[in-house]
């Protein structure tokens, strides 16, 4: 392939694009935060040596890569299932190059090289590059019409594969200064940008994500056309008469691509979850590099929509399987959760967004629940078995998701695994934010961190065994005194709230106040939007403590949502538990967990790579010898982490469990 060389202006626009309107609140990049926990390392490094390889193995072996090659060639029969298979590639493309920012690897780096090759010559010369059409235009793939963009609406994914290609190439050219994938995005990038626009072709993307690449264009080149396109994308949601804005069909109203409406004057999470939260997060892009109030204030309103009355438990949004869709408010039923991994990974862009729209904790409150359970449970702990979905319950004779009850290596449709790959190792970069001379401290996980604040050099070091315990030590080392604000996050389930919303909450109540010490002092802090803010000039080796209570809480629903009537699950600290049959005597369905019931806990190294199980005494509906008696008997009970069930075969799980027997499933076989 040719190599294009960037025009010097991209040289100069990146700081001249720093003096625009952006969002309030900066995260510090993944690179600046070296980890050294117990928890997400070794998840980053299995991702690393197992995840990033095996998708790409598989993306050679499932003919994805051998796509590009027959696009290049223009002969041939796409061999794949569907027209959004290159993305596969460009994701796990992204992820690797997120690892080589961290861990540079010449390997690894000379086989994306040799990838991008394949890609670019796959290109077309005006820059179309969409492999379903490309190696047989007379004839491609069905959701994708006879002409470029035609089934875009519907079917035929072209923006999104623009929108991934466009992610992947910013993480490749930042993570390696190369410009040759980058190159080829651009290109793309300016023919796409020729085609949509007020004065051109009119469409809103049916599947979401070009608006967030197209972003991340415009934050690298500085080229105004990308944030215009993506805010044009944006605004033409609401304006297509193709659709019966009466009907309850998401299909025929719209409401399934978000675009029964225009995004201004929609106030709830609707449709597909995994489009709704990309949208959701470019719309927050957008609203922070525009200033468009009315976009803020739609966002805004979505995110309530959702937190109050459409998310699980565990984190999980799109309850719906039939279109993998948010449901009505308060339908959030257990048998047939659909919570697809893609959605938790979308959760976490948009919350993130969220937090530097506002800097208030409870975006990070959500972020955390979705990272440490909806959307882990989405890989199996070896690295290569994944969930496609992510399901509520499985009760023997009652399996809604029969094929869900174990992990897959891959799937047909394989967005979900190599989503994971990218998201897992820019972890690091959640954990802190700046505003200003405020340094805000989002999670907490054993790293060190080394950026400038206020112009000063700054070392930050955590030491704690989150999520295991609750005691966070914090060394702060600035190059010289400096005064700055320490702001930490005092979660929400630390402070009596299950989640920012009544949708769900504890059924105790804790309202002791934590504490935060100085250099073993104990130190008066202010509350300010969830932070306990500490105030004073820094200097070498200055110490801050922080405990947060890691009791085992009883959470229970808003009796709106029907499922949850008369149950309860398990939490502690930002973990949710869930009973799994082989710690349970083979079955979970017949426990009942009195609201009485005392808890102890026990951290067990040698289970699921290391855990903290919760354990108790409970009753348990059984059968007597003669088969005609149902009784009550007390039984050990164990729960583990929700994020951590089906990787020991196949069996029954329940996340919510009954506080009194109410009736009996009668299973016959």
């Amino acid at each position: 392939m040719k190599k294009i060389v960037l025009p010097i202006t991209l040289l100069f626009s990146v700081s001249a694009f720093a003096q625009q309107k952006d969002y309030t609140y900066s995260a510090i990049p993944f690179t600046q935060v070296k980890l050294t926990d117990h928890f997400w390392l070794p998840r980053i490094e299995i991702n690393r040596f197992v995840t990033i390889p095996a998708s790409f193995a598989r993306c050679e072996s499932t003919g994805r890569v051998n796509n590009f090659v027959m696009a290049a060639q223009k002969k041939g029969k796409f061999c794949t299932t569907y027209p959004f298979d290159d993305t596969d590639i460009y994701k796990t493309i992204e992820g690797a190059s997120f690892s080589l920012a961290t861990h540079p690897d010449p390997k690894l780096e000379h086989y994306l090289d040799s990838l991008i090759t394949i890609i670019g010559n796959a290109q077309e010369a005006d820059g179309y590059l969409y492999t379903a059409r490309t190696i047989n235009p007379a004839s491609p793939h069905p959701w994708a019409g006879k002409e470029r963009w035609e089934r875009e609406r519907e079917l035929s994914h072209e923006l999104y594969n623009a929108g991934h290609l466009y992610e992947a190439a910013a993480a490749h050219y930042l993570a390696t200064k190369k410009t040759t994938l980058l190159n080829i995005a651009l290109k793309n990038a300016d023919l796409v940008c020729s085609v949509f626009g007020p004065d051109k072709k009119h469409v809103a993307p049916g599947h979401e994500i070009v608006e967030m690449g197209l972003v991340k264009l415009y934050r690298i080149t500085g080229k105004k056309e990308y944030l215009q396109t993506a805010k044009f994308f944006v605004e033409e949601r609401g304006h297509y008469n193709g659709y019966d804005k009466k009907s309850n069909d998401p299909w025929k109203s719209g409401s399934y691509w978000q675009d029964d409406k225009p995004v201004v004057d929609q106030d709830e999470a609707e449709g597909h979850a995994v489009r709704a939260g990309y949208l959701y997060s470019a719309v927050a892009d957008i609203a922070a590099l525009t200033g468009d109030d009315s976009l803020l204030q739609a966002v805004d309103k979505i995110w309530n929509n959702m937190v109050q009355k459409k998310m699980y438990v565990q984190g999980g949004v799109g309850a719906i399987g039939a279109g993998e869709r948010y449901g009505n408010n308060y339908e959030l039923p257990n048998a047939t959760a659909y919570n697809e991994t893609c959605a938790a990974v979308a959760g976490v862009y948009w919350n993130q967004r969220m937090f530097m729209l506002h800097g208030e904790s409870k975006y990070i409150d959500v972020l955390e629940k979705i990272l440490y359970n909806g959307l882990i449970s989405g890989i199996g702990l070896d690295g290569k078995s994944f969930f496609y979905t992510n399901a509520m319950q499985v009760k023997n004779g009652f399996m809604h998701h029969d094929l869900e009850a174990s992990r897959s290596g891959w799937f047909e449709c394989s967005c979900c695994p190599t989503n994971l790959t990218r998201l897992i190792p820019s972890i690091p970069g959640y954990v802190y934010a700046l505003k200003g001379n405020e340094l805000y401290v989002n999670l907490f996980i054993n790293s060190t961190a080394q950026f400038n604040i206020n112009n000063s050099y700054l070392q930050i070091e955590q030491d704690n065994n989150y999520p295991w315990d609750g005691h966070l030590r914090f060394t702060i080392n600035p190059q010289k005194k400096s005064e700055f604000s320490l702001k930490l996050r005092v979660p929400g389930w630390a402070n009596n709230e299950a989640i920012p919303s009544d949708l769900y909450r504890f059924s105790d109540s804790n309202n002791s106040r934590i504490s935060v010490l100085v250099n073993g002092q104990t130190v008066t802090y202010e509350m300010q939007k969830g932070y306990a803010v500490i105030n004073r000039t820094w200097k070498k080796n200055d110490v801050v403590e922080m405990d947060l209570p890691m009791d085992v809480r009883e959470v229970v629903a808003n009796e709106k949502v029907t499922d949850d009537i008369g149950k309860l699950a398990l939490q502690r600290g930002p973990i949710m538990y869930c009973a799994e049959w082989p710690d349970n005597n083979g079955k979970v369905s017949n426990i009942v967990v009195p609201a009485s019931t005392r808890f102890s806990v026990e951290y067990k190294p040698n289970l699921l790579n290391g855990i903290v199980a919760v354990t108790a005494s409970v009753p348990a509906i059984q059968i007597d010898d003669t088969g005609k008696e149902v009784v009550t008997k007390q039984q050990s009970f164990t729960a583990i982490p929700y994020y951590a069930w089906a990787n020991r075969g196949k069996g029954e799980m329940m996340i919510w469990l009954p506080q009194q027997i109410k009736n009996i499933d009668i299973i016959t076989k």
